[in-house]
């Protein structure tokens, strides 16, 4: 039997809010999966440069981002606020 681990989360995501077109287009299992991964301070699929500005931000109030792909191959974002009031789960055209 295999024991499933919740990452621990690296930061507060507040309220957590989906776009109308990202809930159209993913599914549950993909937006938690990213919640768990964002939580975490894994940023998935962003450059380099973001990745170094996400770590940074993890220490001042400054906004975090991630980039993800769902099961079938739709990109899509989360955004936490600087003040980790409300992480958005987004299509990069909601933005």
């Amino acid at each position: 039997m295999s024991v499933n681990t919740v990452p621990v989360a690296k930061f507060r995501l507040g309220r957590i809010v989906t776009t109308q077109n990202a809930l159209a287009r993913l599914t549950q299992e993909d937006i938690l999966r990213a919640i768990q991964r964002h939580m975490a301070g894994d940023w998935g699929d962003v450059g380099e440069e973001d990745r170094k500005e996400n770590e940074f931000s993890l220490t001042q109030p400054l906004r975090l981002f991630s980039v993800y792909h769902s099961e079938n191959g739709v990109k899509f974002w989360m955004i936490t606020e600087a003040d980790r009031r409300v992480t958005t789960v987004l299509l990069p055209q909601d933005y």
